[in-house]
């Protein structure tokens, strides 16, 4: 009695389903008429939308020749660790994806290219913003791309160019400017050595001239013009201890002699034991932040060109879009018209 009852539930069933299929079939032309309809406009659309161009640019890291003047004077020896492709590049791309560049080349370029009452600002920057890429492409030597899109190819490609520009120029400065402020800084500080040498250079001959004057006094208390002439191993003795407690013995001409010579002296320069090794790489780090520099922080891979086969919109895809959704819509159209139709029937019989 059960298995009776499932297989007539299981027949009706079958029966409602092919019906369905049935009422839904004869409604073909409707559907091929929704089928049509949609895929005309998808059609009228991928011929009629204004075609999106993009413009390339590819980049990869500069090479050792091109960053050669800027690693002039770094080496170990000189404590200024050089630069490499690698840091130069990703200083680079820093820029490129950096807020400031996008601001700058937002108000200097983009937005004077619209008329006037484009919209709000905000709302400019996000299409500014949608309209270019920034992608470092992985694996492999240091790659990258900058692509703009745009309605005219030519202005897409300038644009692309300009940027990378931009970003170029602010990345040099900023290499540069790491490239001589370290050894700026080393300079500034072997002058400060070389202030200190030279003020502990004019304390010392002061010093000595008032060590001389009392040695004078003494010389010339004790009646001692010239020193005494004392032979043999005493004489050595003696000779070697002029310089200290028994500095008057050199007589008082020459400690007048030299009281005057040491006054008169312009420059303490010359007696400065370690002066002019200081002054040296002083010079050095000098000459290194006031080096001319030519460096280029990326290289092209490849050459700019313009394109030649919009971007957007994609027909093809945009008509077998519009063909998938017509016929999708038309089915969706006949299955609610048949269900509509099947419940007026149930509702007309008694």
């Amino acid at each position: 009695m059960r298995n009776d009852l499932e297989r007539r539930s299981s027949n009706s069933e079958e029966v409602d389903v092919l019906e369905f299929l049935e009422g839904v079939w004869r409604q073909k032309l409707l559907i091929f008429i929704v089928t049509i309809a949609v895929t005309a406009l998808a059609v009228a659309y991928a011929f009629l939308a204004k075609p999106v161009y993009e413009a390339k640019i590819f980049l990869a890291a500069p090479s050792s020749s091109d960053i050669a003047d800027l690693n002039y004077g770094r080496t170990s020896q000189t404590g200024l660790e050089p630069f490499t492709s690698r840091k130069v590049f990703d200083i680079f791309i820093e820029h490129l994806n950096g807020e400031t560049l996008r601001r700058q080349f937002f108000k200097e370029v983009y937005v004077p290219s619209l008329s006037a009452g484009q919209g709000a600002q905000s709302a400019l920057y996000a299409a500014f913003n949608s309209s270019f890429d920034v992608v470092q492409l992985a694996g492999g030597p240091a790659r990258a791309y900058v692509a703009f899109r745009g309605r005219d190819p030519a202005l897409a490609s300038k644009w692309a160019a300009a940027y990378v520009e931009k970003a170029s120029g602010a990345a040099k400065a900023e290499v540069l400017h790491d490239a001589t402020k370290e050894a700026d800084v080393r300079a500034s500080t072997l002058q400060l050595e070389v202030d200190n040498l030279r003020e502990n250079g004019q304390r010392q001959r002061e010093d000595k001239i008032i060590r001389l004057q009392e040695a004078l006094r003494i010389a010339t208390a004790i009646g001692l013009q010239n020193p005494p002439l004392i032979s043999g191993e005493v004489s050595k003795a003696l000779t070697s201890k002029m310089d200290g407690e028994l500095t008057y013995m050199r007589g008082s001409k020459a400690l007048a002699a030299e009281i005057d010579n040491l006054q008169q002296r312009r420059s303490e320069d010359p007696f400065i034991a370690e002066l002019r090794e200081v002054q040296s790489r002083q010079q050095f780090y000098q000459g290194v932040v006031a080096a001319n520099r030519t460096v280029s922080v990326y290289q092209l891979d490849g050459t700019i060109e313009q394109p030649d086969v919009p971007v957007k919109p994609r027909r093809n895809l945009i008509i077998a879009l519009g063909l998938i959704a017509g016929f999708g819509l038309g089915c969706l159209i006949a299955t609610l018209r048949y269900a509509l139709q099947n419940l007026q029937r149930r509702r007309a019989c008694p």
